[in-house]
């Protein structure tokens, strides 16, 4: 006897929460954006370019409440090595799928297991002498293990960041997880899931506003494809093929965040991811997914962040962050 068994579209790499995005202020920003040039040492985990002066000393906690009962966390610190090499950053990024019921092949009851994976990360970045640029890496140590598989690999992040500190804008690019598997699951050696993103931001002169604008997956062109549940099938039983154009693979690159006194005490931040509207958007329904938003409040030495991700009329996610300033005496 045969069964025909239809899964999920996608997945081509291992390792994917190397993707899951560090903190409430990158995910209440559209979720991919890089041009975090400021105090929070959890946005070099993303782009190690913004490695500066300000991050020193400052610790970063971040909490993830995901999709069913899978939870996922970052945690950042960034120091002083010395006046002439400036600030090292370290940080970690773990994920746990919680626990699930085991059966074989026959449908018969086995042991429960679970699943978690990290990845531990070293950044620093490098101010070219007499320019605007500044250069970055992350080295990052990764470990996984699912049921019984376990593999484990490396990785290394690249940046560059140009900042003009005048006109108060930024502009970046990163590759991120260019690096392999060193012990496969069980016998196949798995691609990571390299990516490549461009970044600009810029604070308005006028108003206490910045605005960011992220392109994401630069690597592959096409990151569109045919939804079969999107065919369209007329009376006759001709069937339309899905078939995103132009404009819409386009559109699924592009990022937009904006921040509401991004300097000051209290914050407010919005971000629009189109390619998640897109691919989790559901048929005439108004879901509202791809939006997200977020606060920031800063109370002495702590800033306490929160966002929500919207991905469907089911649910997102909600996150949670704290920062602490070690460079000043608890009282």
């Amino acid at each position: 006897m045969a069964f025909s068994l239809k899964a999920q579209i996608g997945g081509k790499h291992t390792y994917q929460f190397l993707n899951l995005v560090s903190s409430p202020k990158q995910a209440a920003l559209g979720g991919k954006n890089i041009t975090g040039y400021t105090y929070d040492p959890t946005s070099a985990l993303y782009n190690p370019s913004t490695i500066n002066q300000e991050m020193a000393n400052q610790l970063s906690l971040n909490y993830v409440s995901y999709l069913g009962d899978i939870n996922y966390g970052t945690a950042a610190y960034a120091f002083d090595i010395n006046p002439k090499l400036g600030v090292l950053q370290a940080g970690v990024t773990y994920i746990n799928y919680g626990t699930f019921d085991g059966y074989d092949e026959l449908g018969n009851e086995t042991e429960t297991f679970s699943g978690s994976e990290v990845a531990l990360s070293v950044g620093y970045a490098y101010h070219i002498p007499n320019s605007r640029f500044h250069v970055g890496a992350n080295l990052k140590g990764i470990t996984s293990k699912l049921e019984s598989y376990s593999s484990y690999g490396g990785a290394v992040d690249l940046g560059l960041t140009y900042l003009d500190e005048e006109r108060e804008m930024i502009i970046s690019a990163v590759l991120r997880n260019a690096g392999s598997q060193f012990k496969p699951y069980d016998e196949i050696y798995e691609s990571l899931p390299l990516e490549l993103n461009l970044g600009i931001s810029k604070k308005l002169s006028e108003l206490p506003v910045r605005w960011h604008f992220t392109l994401e997956n630069m690597q592959q062109w096409k990151l569109a494809f045919r939804n079969t549940a999107r065919d369209e099938t007329d009376l006759d039983g001709n069937v339309k093929k899905d078939n995103p154009g132009f404009f819409n693979n386009a559109l699924r690159h592009t990022v937009l965040g904006v921040e509401l006194f991004p300097e000051g005490g209290f914050n407010v931040r919005l971000g629009y991811s189109f390619r998640r509207s897109e691919e989790l958007r559901v048929i005439d329904q108004r879901s509202f997914a791809g939006l997200s938003g977020g606060i920031g409040i800063k109370i002495k030495r702590f800033r306490f962040s929160y966002s929500y991700a919207r991905f469907n009329s089911t649910g997102g996610s909600s996150l949670f962050g704290l920062n602490i300033d070690l460079n000043k005496d608890f009282e």
